[in-house]
């Protein structure tokens, strides 16, 4: 049997944690045709993970129904999809739900306590969260099974063992020495460093002295961002992009909008320096926005949406949505997120319309924008962003995004029924 790493991104190949490649076999045609795959329990074995976590979160990421609990053991999924793509997909899934977030060992522990996910690593001793907002963590956190008189029986057998063997060997085998073996150091820091999201640590690992530091040195970069040349360089974009990066609102502060320009002539600058947007960090892009003072407001993600990515847009989403998810806090924040998108693809890329189910695929696999707050936008054009034509041509092409959204609320509707 073909087996490959299980990071595939190294390429050592005495790596020693190692699975099975992933055997598809697709069936039936038309509207019955689905994928089998054949070896999902041995490859799931090797990641210590149940197959119903691997085939649920095939089925989130592919849009596609999945049955996470069949009764002949036959893991399908709707739909053709080569075995290919689904290797590729099951890297996320390590990445997301395997793979140690301190030192990127598959040797881990699924723990669940209050809704809360933990990976539990048993080569570092690190334990670090699972992120909430992931569809398939919904679902793991709904299927976690409780402790019966089964699982209360081998606990109470290892807590006898336990005493056994302290007994054995002298030692006092107080509660007390029970909880610090149990939830020793592993319990301090481990989660002090798991308590804040990757792009918090990674802007407190580099930006500590935030508050101290009002300038970047202009020697860091090839033309001046103090923010006098930034306030200079906004009076100087074109009237187009002014208007498209200021959104006005009655409740606005007065040197609000100037703050929003001066922002994203920034990025826009920023990627023209560095040969594209991709190469503008979140990091920078949070800096800049707490500079501002606008880290926080709803408008900063509408220029955020039109200023961040390219063409490639539906691809880039997942790279930004740390950055994104930290700054979309509410639902007007979702709205604004929508509507500088709205702008992005019918004002500013009328050639991205076609693409707007991808996009709004990707804002929801990723969490930064609500079913409700999709569904609410798809139902109903807006002048607020663009003119009304371009938004009822915009939430024309969404209609196949907006469809299936509704046709997978009923199948978990329906897997909650049988369930």
């Amino acid at each position: 049997m073909a087996t490959v790493n299980i990071r595939r991104d190294v390429t050592d190949p005495f790596y020693r944690y190692k699975m099975e490649k992933i055997q598809s076999k697709i069936e039936g045609k038309g509207n019955g045709i689905k994928t089998v795959i054949v070896n999902l329990p041995s490859v799931a074995h090797s990641l210590s993970r149940p197959p119903s976590y691997v085939i649920k979160y095939f089925g989130f990421e592919l849009g596609a129904q999945a049955n996470a609990k069949p009764s002949d053991d036959r893991w399908i999924i709707n739909g053709a999809h080569d075995a290919s793509k689904l290797q590729d997909y099951l890297d996320g899934f390590i990445s997301k739900f395997v793979l140690c977030k301190k030192c990127k060992n598959p040797e881990t522990d699924v723990n669940i306590k209050d809704e809360k996910i933990t990976l539990d690593c048993k080569a570092c001793g690190q334990r670090t969260d699972v992120d909430p907002r992931l569809k398939l963590s919904t679902f793991i956190v709904r299927n976690n099974p409780k402790g019966g008189k089964k699982e209360k029986k081998d606990k109470k057998a290892r807590r006898e063992q336990k005493k056994e063997k302290s007994a054995a060997n002298g030692e006092d085998a107080s509660p007390g020495d029970s909880n610090n073996s149990e939830n020793g150091s592993s319990n301090g820091d481990a989660e002090d460093a798991g308590s804040d999201d990757e792009l918090t640590r990674r802007i407190k690992a580099e930006a500590e002295n935030i508050e101290v530091e009002k300038e970047i040195k202009d020697d860091d970069w090839a033309f001046d961002v103090s923010e006098e040349a930034v306030k200079a360089r906004a009076k100087e974009l074109p009237s187009d992009l002014k208007r498209s990066l200021v959104l006005e609102d009655e409740d606005d502060e007065a040197d609000g909008p100037s703050s929003y320009e001066q922002l994203g002539s920034w990025i826009v600058e920023t990627a023209e320096e560095k040969g594209g947007v991709t190469e503008v960090s979140d990091i920078d892009i949070y800096k800049k926005a707490k500079d501002f003072g606008i880290e926080t407001k709803h408008k900063t993600v509408a220029v955020l949406a039109q200023s961040i990515f390219d063409d490639n847009i539906a691809k880039q989403v997942e790279d930004r949505a740390s950055l994104l998810a930290k700054m979309i806090t509410s639902e007007r924040h979702e709205k604004a997120f929508l509507g500088g998108t709205e702008r992005f693809v019918g004002q500013d890329r009328p050639a991205l319309i076609s693409q707007v189910p991808a996009i709004l695929l990707a804002y929801y696999q990723n969490d930064l924008v609500s079913e409700e707050t999709l569904k609410a936008w798809g139902s109903k054009a807006s002048k607020k962003y663009v003119d009304i034509a371009t938004s009822k041509k915009i939430r024309k092409a969404a209609q196949p995004f907006l469809e299936w959204l509704e046709t997978a609320e009923s199948d978990d509707e329906e897997e909650s029924d049988e369930e």
